[in-house]
């Protein structure tokens, strides 16, 4: 501290605090799956539950049950069975099953898709957002590093005062303190 009558302190002097300051005005962070499942009209919720059913394998075995058991009691039954090789009726049942449910499946993938883009513009946004936080992080943080630099000086431009006014009172004292710091200094290195 200066010790001159009049004078203003190096506090005064040199040090300017001014914290940066950020508002946090981002859009929230939004859960896209709530976002899809409100936007679901009845029909993509049919076509959901269709393609889930048949992309399932109780729905896999189960018709896999129905075609050998369709096979076997026409081919062991032959003079009782409805539909004898080459299982015209069973074609026709499939083909009839794969027609009316490539729709439902193609309807279900439209809406993943649907779906997969808000999940990409979401991710786009909260990558925004992440690297606008990092941004201003790295501005607080450089400030604190000019903050902590001017408390340096501020504490090297007081040592200089102090020293010069204990040379100027006691020169032997002031070089006994000068050579203290400067082992202490060392050894902190």
């Amino acid at each position: 501290m200066d010790i001159t009558p009049g004078s203003e302190s190096l506090a005064q002097k040199h040090i300017r605090i001014h914290f940066p300051t950020f508002k946090h005005d981002h859009p929230p962070v939004v859960n896209v799956n709530e976002i899809a499942e409100r936007r679901l009209t009845t029909g993509q919720k049919v076509a959901d539950t269709v393609a889930a059913v048949m992309g399932s394998w109780p729905f896999i075995i189960t018709q896999s049950i129905i075609l050998v058991a369709w096979i076997l009691a026409n081919v062991l039954f032959i003079d009782f069975g409805w539909d004898k090789y080459p299982f015209i009726l069973l074609n026709l049942a499939l083909s009839f099953q794969a027609a009316y449910a490539a729709p439902f499946i193609l309807i279900s993938q439209n809406r993943q898709s649907q779906k997969d883009r808000i999940t990409a513009q979401n991710d786009y946004l909260m990558d925004t957002k992440g690297e606008e936080e990092i941004r201003h992080i790295m501005q607080h943080l450089d400030h604190q590093d000019e903050l902590i630099l001017q408390l340096l000086k501020q504490l090297e431009d007081q040592h200089l005062t102090m020293m010069g006014h204990l040379t100027r009172l006691d020169p032997e004292l002031a070089q006994k303190v000068e050579s203290e710091m400067g082992q202490m200094s060392t050894e902190n290195l």
